[in-house]
């Protein structure tokens, strides 16, 4: 026979797995921003590097300006993708 006790903690046990259960999905709007903030912390990373090696602001700007627009699209997708997969959340 059960005591109240622990009639207590099976009922919190699973309420605890009903609730992490359910999956929780990004939404686009919040992989948008993370994708934008990593982006320029990114880009600033590479046009410093790119004017270090090649002495020229404009092609350093160049550079990151490619980077940065290729490089968020890359970023966005695989965000996505990684939304999809349900292993390890």
């Amino acid at each position: 026979m059960d005591t109240i006790f622990e009639s207590d903690i099976r009922q919190e046990q699973s309420e605890t797995t009903t609730s992490t259960s359910v999956e929780s999905k990004e939404n686009i709007k919040r992989t948008l921003l993370k994708t934008i903030s990593w982006r320029v912390v990114g880009t600033l990373a590479t046009v410093v590097i790119s004017y270090v090696i090649t002495g020229t602001l404009a092609l350093a700007f160049s550079i990151g300006a490619i980077e940065l627009v290729s490089k968020m699209a890359l970023y966005f997708f695989h965000e996505r993708a990684w939304n999809t997969i349900k292993w390890g959340k």
